[in-house]
């Protein structure tokens, strides 16, 4: 198995027991995880092709895609539909 792969697997690993965290105790790990992917993905579309890393986005994109449209609207100065308060 290609160290890419592994890794690849071992990441969803970790988001699954980042996900399963209390919402206040899955910042750190998850912003961890959120930035390691895009480098998984390249990766992954470096050894197995593009359709690999296509799978591979598509993955990271429905696993995260509620901090993903979090930010897109907080970038775009857009109304988030959080307050701190949800934290608690």
């Amino acid at each position: 198995m290609s160290t890419s792969l592994l890794l690849a697997a071992l990441w969803v690993l970790a988001a699954t027991g980042v996900a399963m965290l209390p919402m206040r105790r899955q910042f750190p790990p998850g912003v961890l995880l959120l930035a390691a992917a895009p480098v998984l993905i390249i990766w992954l579309g470096y050894d197995f092709g593009w359709i690999a890393s296509l799978g591979a986005l598509a993955a990271f994109v429905s696993m995260f895609r509620n901090p993903l449209r979090y930010y897109w609207r907080k970038w775009r100065g857009l109304e988030t539909g959080f307050s701190p308060e949800d934290l608690k």
